[in-house]
């Protein structure tokens, strides 16, 4: 008996050596922490770092701080900076560059004007302790960035500048540590700035150039290697943080570049990137979050009066620098109220960046024990400060936003019906269902398969069952919910039609396939009678496995296009489509349809870039060529017959397009209908070449079925 109390004594020592134990440990405080906290409506995050305090060699002494805890802290520091660089919207932020050049501007000179001399002749820092300590105010790490990420606010204009002004100023916070360093280690000649101007350009061009080529090669040539796409993003993050320390920056600077390359490539809505934020906000963040509460040492505050006063100090300043910096962005901008409090919660939290200097400063002896201690507290609060501000101010942003006015396309919920034919097609049209669905819809994907009523058809039902289940795991990879629906009918067809009418279908997508085999002109016929028989929008899709590749998408629309009755509904599913694949928008269509689509954007506040080339000539409407690229995603307007904007010359487009653009991804696009088949209204400004072209169609069909009578 005593030997088993001895063993347990053992094992429970402080700190832990059991390295089962401290991983347990970390992770109940990683699944409890957060919990607990919300229930007395503090933000998570301030759970762990709180955790972290109690937890370390300051507090309890758990867990020692060593390699093993400063090798996951690492990553979760770096993946911070990578998400941040990965969730980034490219188009955005090059709409309003010039807002986050500004806002850069004032974050990193606004706390360093303040900060310098309140630490120069107050506190009496040395001129190098002065210069570092008031750099170090301008620092900001995008701790509180879950909070918008989780809350989809991420793409907001306000974080937007603010990310990129996290790019700016931490930059150049960490070139004044180089320098620093060097300085003191009396490295600062014109040798040292040829070598560091040469390995920055040398690091610059290897992750933004190099990178995004491998990627594209490993994911084009590796498609099928799910697990290996994840590994390798994890080690281009890694290369570029290393190739980042060599070119003498901090590897944050990496980290966030590698993002920044990576972005394209990786959609919001894969797999891929469900993978990488999971992983990183599940355990590494954390696990960082963690270690910044292991480093604060509350004893040292209650020395004296000394490390109290310069604890507070530091963290009034950089509160007040920061806050400086939002408020002068708003002004200038005329952003609400709420806007300059997300800005503030934002920009206002110092860890990453702020670590990094102290640390190299406390290294190289410029930075004593009290600096470093009040640096830690100034964490604490500007983490705790940050997270309340950060919380509150983005629920206001998200009401705010959701009180302006929006054209809803529907007063029912989107409803996406997928019938797979081809398995070969299951993922690319599920991606694509994905990437159109309103991330508020509360209805699953529906993914259907139809079987025909023969002899063998209760063996086709459950080959076909275990086809879609695949759909429910791919789905699930990026937290969508698919619910897969096998049935038999007398034909393929009216057994989508009858499905889609029974679930009450907004969409449905299928795919169109450009080989003449069997199969495919069976499914062709399939498609023929979808469109002719139902009235929700139908999406008939060619796309490759490649589609978040694609760099910009091409809108061919008829003349008066605007005037059909679901030209609103695909028009704002385009453009849920470009959003996700953060890509411009160009349209082929009259001026008339345009002006349509600039209010459509106007009234909606789309940040998708949108272009107008006018084109109205469908009697040559292979035309279009001179206006598309392989690269591009071409969509299609093409209404039913009958509709205001329905021309003859129409029919031959899906054969066209087969034959003419094998190379393409595209999409043809039949826009739902009025449901109840009102009379259509014409107005003096539609011109009669639609009647007459009417009329030619019932004429046509007429002489069909008069053939038909005499032959029989």
């Amino acid at each position: 008996m005593d030997k088993v109390f001895e063993n347990l004594q053992h094992v429970f020592a402080t700190p832990f050596q059991s390295s089962v134990l401290v991983f347990a440990l970390i992770l109940f405080i990683i699944l409890l922490a957060p919990l607990l906290f919300r229930r007395i409506k503090v933000p998570g995050i301030i759970g762990l770092i709180i955790a972290g305090v109690i937890i370390g060699p300051h507090g309890l002494n758990l867990i020692a701080k060593n390699s093993a805890i400063d090798l996951f802290s690492t990553i979760g520091l770096l993946y911070i900076m990578f998400l941040a660089g990965l969730e980034l919207d490219l188009k955005g932020f090059s709409n309003y560059k010039h807002k986050s050049l500004v806002f850069g501007f004032f974050t990193f000179f606004a706390p360093l004007v303040i900060g310098y001399p309140v630490c120069r002749y107050l506190l009496e820092f040395s001129f190098e302790t002065s210069f570092l300590v008031s750099s170090m105010f301008a620092t900001h790490t995008l701790v509180t960035y879950p909070i918008v990420s989780r809350l989809g606010i991420s793409k907001n204009e306000a974080v937007g500048i603010t990310v990129g002004g996290t790019m700016l100023t931490d930059t150049a916070v960490l070139i004044i540590l180089a320098v620093i360093s060097g300085s003191v280690n009396g490295e600062i000649t014109l040798n040292f700035w040829i070598k560091f101007s040469i390995s920055v350009l040398v690091f610059l061009f290897v992750v933004l150039f190099l990178i995004p080529k491998l990627a594209t090669w490993f994911f084009r040539n590796f498609e099928g290697e799910k697990n290996s796409h994840f590994i390798f993003v994890l080690a281009m993050v890694f290369l570029a943080a290393f190739m980042s320390e060599l070119a003498g920056l901090e590897p944050i600077i990496g980290a966030f570049a590698a993002g920044i390359a990576l972005n394209r490539l990786i959609p919001h809505t894969s797999s891929l990137m469900n993978r990488v934020e999971f992983v990183g906000n599940s355990l590494f963040i954390p696990f960082f979050l963690i270690s910044v509460g292991m480093l604060i040492n509350l004893g040292v505050l209650l020395k004296g009066p000394n490390a109290l006063i310069i604890a507070a100090t530091l963290t009034i300043v950089a509160l007040i620098g920061k806050y400086i910096a939002a408020w002068l962005t708003s002004a200038i901008f005329s952003y609400p109220k709420s806007y300059r409090h997300l800005i503030f919660g934002l920009s206002s939290s110092h860890a990453a960046a702020t670590i990094a200097v102290i640390m190299v400063g406390f290294r190289i002896g410029i930075v004593d024990e009290n600096i470093l201690n009040g640096t830690i507290v100034l964490i604490l609060v500007t983490c705790l400060v940050a997270s309340f501000v950060t919380e509150y101010s983005a629920k206001r942003v998200l009401i705010m936003d959701n009180f302006n006015p929006f054209p809803i396309p529907s007063v029912r919920d989107q409803k996406i019906l997928v019938p797979i034919y081809n398995p070969n097609n299951m993922e690319r049209l599920l991606d694509l269902a994905i990437a159109i669905k309103n991330p508020k819809n509360r209805f699953p994907i529906i993914s259907l398969s139809v079987v025909e009523d023969d002899q063998e058809a209760r063996q086709k039902l459950v080959e076909a069952k275990q086809m879609l289940e695949k759909a429910i795991i791919h789905a699930s990879a990026v937290d969508q919910e698919v619910e897969i629906i096998t049935t038999i009918s007398q034909n393929i067809p009216s057994g989508i039609k009858r499905v889609a009418t029974e679930i009450f279908a907004t969409e449905i997508i299928i795919g169109f396939a450009l080989k003449s085999q069997f199969t495919d002109i069976v499914f062709g016929n399939v498609i023929k009678y979808i469109v002719e028989n139902t009235n929700q929008a139908v999406w008939v899709c060619s796309i490759s496995p490649h589609l978040s590749q694609r760099k910009k998408i091409v809108v061919v629309c008829p003349r008066y296009a605007d005037r059909e009755y679901g030209f609103n509904f695909w028009l704002n599913r385009v453009f849920r489509l470009a959003t996700t694949l953060e890509v411009s928008c160009d349209f082929l269509s009259t001026p008339q349809t345009f002006r349509h689509v600039k209010e459509f954007v106007q009234t909606g506040k789309i940040q998708t870039l949108i272009n107008h080339i006018e084109f109205n000539d469908w009697t040559n409407f292979l035309s279009i060529s001179a206006y598309i690229q392989p690269t591009d995603l071409v969509i299609i307007s093409l209404p039913r017959n009958g509709g205001i904007s329905y021309k003859l010359n129409q029919e031959g487009i899906p054969r066209l397009m087969a034959k003419n653009f094998e190379n393409y991804d595209f999409i043809l696009i039949y826009p739902n209908e009025v449901e109840d088949n009102p009379e259509m209204m014409f107005t003096d400004d539609f011109d009669k070449s639609l009647i007459e072209e009417g009329l030619n169609q019932l004429t046509k069909k007429a002489r069909s079925l008069t053939g038909v009578f005499w032959k029989k």
